[in-house]
């Protein structure tokens, strides 16, 4: 008898079937908001903070030589000495970077610089997502550069950022670089 009633009342236990998407939470529209991907936010590039010391960063580096003209901003981080990681970058924007420097002046990281490949079909939706997030907490550099569709720059506390998207015909690169804010 106590087995019977044990079955029985088996069938009411049964939770529920769930539903795919509750009615009023309904999935958000991708070209709308910001993703979900936390390698969008650019702080995932600062493995260590500004200023550390070029020992006690925690991975392994290697030197590489950087050759730059003035056009491409080679006037400003000529005194730079910058490194490769020897392990994975962090990913950014999705991807694993084709780039991924640190840069230091008198041993200390005062630069990051990434760039992804992106298909230049969705270059300008990737960079117009990652620009939302990358503003959302951060004051633009001017007044002009969140507005121009290939560049996004603005400044987080003590660290200035700037993102820039170049499309050719069939591929396109998106290249951020980080800088701390000199003493004054």
């Amino acid at each position: 008898m106590l087995l019977l009633g044990a079955l029985l009342a088996l069938p009411a236990c049964r939770a529920p079937a769930p539903r795919a998407t509750a009615p009023d939470r309904a999935a958000p529209d991708p070209q709308t908001h910001e993703p979900v991907d936390g390698s969008y936010d650019w702080h995932g590039l600062l493995i260590a903070p500004f200023g550390s010391v070029l020992k006690d960063i925690p991975v392994s580096l290697h030197e590489v030589l950087l050759f730059r003209d003035e056009a491409h901003g080679g006037a400003a981080g000529e005194d730079a000495e910058c490194y490769a990681a020897n392990a994975p970058a962090p990913r950014f924007v999705g991807r694993m970077p084709d780039e991924y420097l640190l840069c230091f002046k008198h041993d200390r990281l005062s630069r990051v610089q990434a760039s992804v490949s992106l298909a230049a079909g969705e270059a300008q939706s990737v960079f117009t997502a990652a620009c939302a997030g990358w503003l959302k907490n951060a004051a633009p550099a001017s007044a002009g550069a969140a507005s121009q569709a290939a560049a996004c720059e603005g400044r987080e506390g003590e660290i200035r950022f700037s993102g820039r998207l170049e499309v050719a015909p069939d591929q396109a690169e998106l290249s951020m670089v980080l800088d701390s804010v000199p003493d004054p």
